[in-house]
């Protein structure tokens, strides 16, 4: 028998974190724990989202009415639970995903293995990830990004009127790769003048620069671009993997926006089948969220898993990064373990 509980942690970040639509100092988060019978317990998280419109009040709500059925589930497989529960989070995809998540680090603690080898991946399958450099004054940008020097490849947020002085600032810097990330802030025409700019200036691929709905601009993009353009807004479940086809080279898929691990691994697997280029994404979560994320990066084309990095102090150990890298733990499931106390949630 399950037992389902919630924690709340405001997580305060290194530096204040901009993109093109806001600025935040601390991002709050819901942990959910999932224990066995055996007092073993797994670990999900989802972030709240002002943009997605998620809350920790809406995710504890629907927790709260998800309670009994989750408590109930005879929980044989992740795969399974989530289905059946999956009208219980027909309208909360981000209490879902910690849900799942935590399903999936019980599954394999239950059994004494990590995910990606229950799952048969090889862990030096897995690309290095970015740093994330969130916009500020280009003095500033150009110190956060000598924080952590000698990276392999750094992802900048942009979406101001400088973009191209902030870009050829930090090359000044380092030879490392680039990633940019408009977050819906740019025009068609700026895209299209932009990735002719950046492509000279080593970016290795543009992630969603104009807003999600504008379908037949991107399409245009998509042709005319020199740089791929992949999906961030624009993809958000599963049937968005096959409208992104002809309007993006590939898709950014993140865990709280899908549901957790079960949907994303099927978008991966369609995606695939499609011959669109996959990323997975973080929300700025700690390494709960990100721990998820790793035991899919074997899979990946690129990944995005910097969250945790980003914050002052995180709460959690479970997969680590150096300069890039990925540094998996021998425990089982997620490999997740808290380490700070989070306030309990009413569910």
């Amino acid at each position: 028998m399950l037992r389902v509980r919630a924690f709340a942690y405001d997580l305060a970040l290194r530096h204040t974190f901009t993109i093109s639509r806001g600025s935040t100092d601390v991002q709050p988060t819901m942990i959910v724990e999932l224990r066995d019978g055996a007092g073993r317990s797994g670990y999900g998280e989802a972030t709240t989202n002002d943009y997605y419109g998620f809350t920790l009040d809406s995710m504890a709500a629907t927790l709260a009415a998800a309670r009994s059925a989750i408590e109930s589930d005879p929980f044989d497989t992740p795969e399974a639970m989530w289905d059946r529960l999956r009208a219980c989070f027909a309208n909360d995809a981000f209490a879902q995903c910690a849900v799942d998540q935590a399903a999936w680090d019980l599954w394999g603690k239950q059994r004494g293995k990590p995910l990606h080898q229950l799952w048969n991946l090889d862990p030096d399958d897995a690309p290095p990830t970015d740093y994330t450099i969130g916009i500020d004054t280009i003095e500033r940008m150009v110190a956060k990004m000598d924080e952590f020097p000698g990276w392999p490849i750094y992802k900048i947020k942009l979406g101001t009127p400088d973009d191209l002085r902030i870009v050829r600032a930090l090359r000044e810097r380092t030879a490392a790769t680039f990633r940019v990330d408009a977050n819906c802030a740019w025009t068609a025409d700026e895209t299209i003048r932009n990735a002719a700019s950046m492509r000279e200036l080593g970016v290795e691929f543009i992630e969603q620069p104009l807003p999600a709905d504008e379908w037949d601009a991107m399409r245009r993009v998509f042709s005319e671009s020199v740089l791929p353009i992949l999906a961030d807004e624009s993809c958000i479940v599963e049937p968005d993997v096959d409208r992104c086809a002809g309007h993006f080279h590939g898709v950014n898929i993140k865990l709280v926006k899908c549901g957790g691990l079960t949907p994303a691994r099927r978008m991966i697997d369609r995606a695939r089948q499609i011959g669109l280029r996959v990323m997975v994404g973080c929300m700025t979560e700690s390494s709960v969220g990100i721990s998820a994320i790793g035991q899919l990066a074997p899979l990946l084309d690129y990944v995005d898993m910097d969250g945790a990095l980003l914050l002052a102090e995180d709460i959690a150990e479970g997969v680590g990064i150096e300069c890039g890298r990925c540094r998996f733990p021998s425990t089982g499931g997620s490999g997740v373990r808290l380490i700070r106390p989070g306030r309990p949630m009413s569910v």
